[in-house]
């Protein structure tokens, strides 16, 4: 089950603004860059280059763990935002709960998690 429609992030051209106007966030594994936007829903899109990795099949179950991720810290997360999360190289050896954490990390630092 992926993200809520409301939540995804999806064109081009939103993903291009972030990048050049967003503030990012740099962890082992995983980037987030967030930007701010008026009265929306917090959206979070995904981007992971074939230099991580050759095979479409391990970039998705990457990408399917993220989103997971995504979908249980999502609730806790402010509303209003853009974010991007960029995954680095050496990503293939992580598991669920490594993403979890670092993904979590990021957006406290970022002060985008409630509570901090």
């Amino acid at each position: 089950m992926g993200l809520p429609k409301v939540h995804r992030l999806k064109h081009w051209r939103d993903f291009k603004t972030i990048y050049s106007q967003g503030k990012r966030f740099r962890g082992n594994t995983l980037a987030i860059i967030l930007l701010p936007q008026a009265t929306a829903p917090t959206q979070v899109g995904i981007s992971i280059s074939r230099k991580v990795s050759k095979k479409a099949v391990v970039r998705n179950l990457i990408k399917r763990r993220i989103r997971h991720a995504c979908r249980t810290l999502l609730p806790s997360l402010e509303p209003g935002w853009q974010i991007i999360i960029a995954v680095r190289y050496g990503a293939t050896e992580c598991e669920y709960e490594h993403f979890l954490q670092e993904l979590k990390r990021l957006l406290i630092q970022a002060e985008v998690f409630h509570g901090h």
